[in-house]
């Protein structure tokens, strides 16, 4: 088995995350080679939060967790594709269904799904 090559970004890889049955593209994270582990483990997304400094899996707070269908790895083995199906239909910790809600000119282009307040108790 592949693993990506954890040296070339200081310990950390991108994860760009897409749902496994519209090809949307939901997310962009960060994995270290714990959180890479326990994805193939427990089939569940982890990251790494560089502004945290932990590692964490998606949806622990919000229940939007993100079931792993397919792993890729780029041809540089240095960036992360997982095909998940994303539980709670919302990505993205602002509500909404992708990270990817605004289009250049900073116009919202999809619905929230959901109030960040009402997961989290206060914006993140």
């Amino acid at each position: 088995m592949i693993k990506p090559d954890f040296e070339k970004g200081n310990g950390l890889v991108p994860a760009i995350v897409q749902d496994f049955k519209t090809g949307d593209v939901l997310m962009l994270a960060y994995m270290n080679e714990e959180a890479w582990n326990n994805t193939l483990e427990k089939r569940k997304a982890h990251f790494y939060s560089r502004s945290r400094d932990k590692q964490w899996m998606k949806g622990e707070e919000s229940g939007n967790i993100q079931e792993v269908k397919e792993i890729y790895i780029d041809c540089d083995e240095d960036t992360v594709l997982l095909k998940v199906n994303q539980v709670g239909n919302a990505a993205c910790h602002t509500g909404y269904r992708s990270c990817f809600y605004r289009d250049e000119k900073g116009n919202i282009k999809s619905k929230k799904i959901f109030n960040p307040e009402d997961k989290y108790g206060k914006t993140k």
